[in-house]
């Protein structure tokens, strides 16, 4: 008997209704779980939201809202275990693939939860110093932020049901910003399952945060003037989204986080054995094989010194060879499956559309699966391409798999390298790896034009550093371009999406009271 994922909208549970989505066991294809289709009073729905769940959340202190989150996180660690049992079910993913969405949640909410407190008692943020508009200083400019007077609208992708909703909500919550999520159905039993949980535990304001699990239908005509969108998938519908009627005419706030053709770099002094070079193996197999490379950071392009491109193709395929796939049930097993059959046979034909100009390294497509059948699990083992001369490739450049896979690329010296990584035409990240920090110092501001993220490793943090693909709350997540233009996360920064920068102009003592429950937004 499968179980029905109720919308929660209104402040209350909607009651079930008839089954239109079946979300599936991705290895054995046994049904879990379903969802209805449009959402029953979704207008009404976001009424609410916007406005006893807002008054509610904008009543209360940053500081308090931050304690706030800290109960949310109470709740989650409560309901751990059954965590890790849905996501094993349903998105195919091992314990250690779980942990990296479900830590990786906790982590985030606890950061901001931490963060928040600094803030106090404090209702409003100071942007800067007040500006002298007069001569003699009585009439003055303070730029304040303020939350926002609507909601916060995320549509989110497949591979994070538990970290895409709280990388979102916490920074949102904190604001002062109710929360409408919509996860990405295939995979929304455990993002609807931790919504449920802190719902019925009483830790937010009625209508604080609320779910769609089914269709996504209605949601965007239901946007108003003040209320901001967040949506996490591909560039196809992010244009969409961009262009909707609604979104359009209201102006509506956007963040974008789409396609993304991540680049690694490895220095040119490296050589084969050196630490810089066994860190860059290390890293871009970790990349490939972390939760079956299903990640929007994951490294698509590798870039290496044309003559360490044969050395490279070896040390990585020796590795990949050792990484058993199939049931994540099974501890045997190091990389479990994609989360459907739909995503197997994308990454099916997006390897073999690679293949039509880069060469297979490491072929993993008949690779033998552990407790698992192969006509029904969706389990695809890393797959390894490359071109030795990276200009000769086209495709690689412009299509991104999303799965095991990586391309390596031969570069004739720095500048071809950069080169080729700012084919991307943006990124969430790219990362480079060398013993010489002068060459990767002089990189990394070059890098930065189309990068979200540069990360710099040399072999004295190889045991420290956070990983390529790892997306830190302290840095900022986003990149331009292909990458969608977005920017969420970094700290505090990740507050300014969900506050309106306003200039108020006054005498000293009118700004003295405006901004009396005011504390100055440090980045530092």
């Amino acid at each position: 008997m499968t179980i029905f994922l109720h919308n929660y909208l209104g402040g209350v549970r909607q009651d079930a209704a008839d089954a239109v989505h079946l979300l599936r066991d991705p290895v054995t294809g046994e049904a879990l779980a379903a969802t209805g289709g449009r959402a029953e009073e979704l207008e009404q729905g976001f009424a609410f939201a916007r406005d006893s769940g807002r008054a509610a959340l904008q009543a209360m202190s940053y500081g308090q809202r931050a304690a706030m989150l800290g109960e949310v996180l109470k709740v989650l660690q409560a309901n751990r275990d059954e965590y890790y049992a849905i996501a094993q079910a349903n998105s195919g993913t091992t314990q250690a693939d779980s942990a990296v969405d479900i830590e990786g949640a906790a982590f985030t909410l606890n950061y901001y939860a931490k963060l928040g407190t600094s803030l106090g008692e404090a209702r409003l943020l100071l942007d800067g110093a007040a500006a002298a508009l007069a001569r003699d200083g009585s009439f003055q400019s303070q730029h304040i932020l303020a939350p926002v007077r609507g909601l916060a609208l995320f549509i989110n992708a497949f591979n994070f049901p538990a970290w895409g909703l709280w990388e979102k909500a916490a920074p949102a919550l904190l604001s002062g910003v109710p929360v409408v999520i919509k996860p990405a159905t295939v995979t929304a039993w455990l993002t609807q399952r931790m919504v449920a949980d802190v719902i019925e535990a009483g830790v937010l304001p009625p209508g604080a945060l609320s779910i769609v699990c089914g269709s996504s239908s209605g949601l965007l005509d239901a946007l108003e003037a003040f209320d901001v969108l967040s949506f996490t998938g591909s560039a196809d519908t992010a244009a969409l989204i961009r262009s909707h009627a609604g979104v359009v005419r209201h102006s509506i706030r956007l963040n974008i986080e789409a396609d993304s053709l991540n680049s690694s770099i490895l220095a040119e002094s490296a050589q084969p054995g050196s630490p810089a070079f066994e860190l860059y193996v290390k890293e871009l197999v970790r990349e490939m094989t972390t939760k079956s490379g299903q990640r929007c950071t994951a490294i698509r392009r590798a870039l290496v010194p044309a003559r360490l491109f044969d050395a490279v193709a070896e040390a990585v395929g020796a590795r990949l060879a050792q990484v058993s796939v199939g049931n994540p049930r099974n501890p045997e097993v190091r990389m479990g499956s994609l989360v459907s059959r739909e995503q197997f046979d994308s990454v099916r034909n997006g390897i073999a559309t690679l293949a039509g100009e880069a060469r297979v390294l490491h072929d993993g497509r008949n690779r033998v699966l552990v407790d698992a059948d192969p006509a029904v699990a969706a389990c695809v083992a890393p797959t390894l391409l490359g071109l030795p001369d990276g200009d000769a490739a086209r495709l690689v450049h412009e299509h991104e798999v999303f799965g095991p896979v990586s391309t390596l690329l031969g570069y004739r010296d720095a500048a071809h390298a950069l080169a080729l990584s700012h084919r991307g035409l943006g990124s969430l990240v790219t990362s480079v790896f060398g013993e010489d920090e002068s060459w990767l110092a002089a990189a990394a501001p070059l890098l930065a034009a189309s990068h979200g993220r540069v990360h710099l490793v040399t072999p004295d943090v190889g045991k420290t550093q956070t990983g390529h693909g790892n997306v830190m709350p302290a840095s900022i997540h986003g990149g331009p371009g292909r990458a969608g233009g977005g920017e969420e996360l970094g700290g505090l920064r990740g507050l300014a999406f969900y506050h309106r920068r306003s200039a108020v102009q006054g005498s000293p003592s009118a700004l003295a009271l405006t901004t009396r429950e005011a504390v100055q937004l440090r980045l530092d």
